[in-house]
């Protein structure tokens, strides 16, 4: 069964995460190890590794996923942008090589004026530079399924499979699927068929087994929007169903889930809940 979590604040260092989240009783977590809306970043220094290292070991949490900062557009036409992105995202790879995070949820980024095709080969370019300069590191790039809008990429699955063929496959590169995303991009999730039909075409187009993160959200816009407004799981369009097959689907066995649904209302606690239960705790 999958990992269930939610995104944690690592307000004060991102040790302090993992209390927070053994607070909530989190099998897996989300973090943003650094200020996401900030291009720079410090280092990671040697304390700081440490003092994750062990708040890890003595917590419940077992598995940990990094999100990449929403500044970064790694299929950005702007030489500029561009640059910036990749020096981010190296920085953010580096960070969770010491801090001993597998995994980096990004954004594939925005077509812009270059047109979707060449932002697809920009984006698998700069995987294949990243990938070329952090050999030997075990840290994953999880691209997330988009909502479709403008000219993001990633609202159609086929991105996938183009910036997989393009870059050969290679083993650090996997995805997140966002059930919120995916379902305002048009894909149908709300009966038992429509769910084995979207888990074909993750297989045709990522490889179930490159999924290794999914975004669980409710959402609050109607099928195929391409407005990204996620909801409390079963108080938006897509309701109960879906989580309970995914909760209890072995193919995504101990693959994080977590949750990016909005803290008010019934919060993380409400909706945590809702996973144990349809897990049958």
């Amino acid at each position: 069964m999958a990992l269930i979590g939610t995104h944690i604040s690592a307000a004060g260092g991102v040790c302090r995460a993992f209390a927070r989240a053994d607070a909530l009783g989190c099998e897996a977590m989300q973090i943003f190890t650094r200020n996401q809306l900030q291009w720079q970043s410090k280092p990671v220094s040697l304390e700081e590794a440490r003092g994750f290292y062990d708040a890890w070991r003595s917590s419940g949490v077992k598995s940990v996923v990094s999100h990449a900062s929403y500044l970064i557009n790694v299929a950005s036409s702007d030489a500029e942008t561009l640059e910036k992105s990749r020096r981010a995202l190296r920085a953010e790879t580096e960070r969770c090589h010491q801090l001993g995070i597998s995994d980096i949820v990004l954004h594939p980024g925005f077509a812009k004026e270059g047109g979707e095709k060449r932002a697809l080969e920009i984006a698998a370019e700069s995987l294949r530079l990243l990938f070329e300069e952090t050999q030997g590191y075990r840290v994953r790039v999880l691209l997330e399924t988009m909502a479709g809008q403008g000219s993001v990429l990633g609202g159609d699955l086929s991105h996938f499979s183009v910036i997989g063929d393009l870059l050969r496959w290679p083993p650090r590169l996997a995805f997140c699927v966002d059930s919120c995303h995916v379902f305002a991009a048009g894909y149908d999730l709300r009966s038992a068929d429509a769910y084995e039909r979207f888990i074909s075409l993750i297989d045709k187009h990522c490889g179930i087994d490159n999924v290794f993160c999914w975004h669980i959200n409710d959402c609050k816009s109607a099928k195929g929007s391409r407005l990204d407004r996620h909801a409390h799981l079963g108080e938006g369009q897509i309701g109960t169903l879906p989580f309970s097959l995914l909760m209890n689907d072995e193919r995504f066995k101990n693959v994080p889930a977590i949750l990016e649904t909005p803290k008010d209302g019934v919060g993380d606690e409400g909706n945590l809940a809702f996973l144990r239960k349809v897990r049958g705790q």
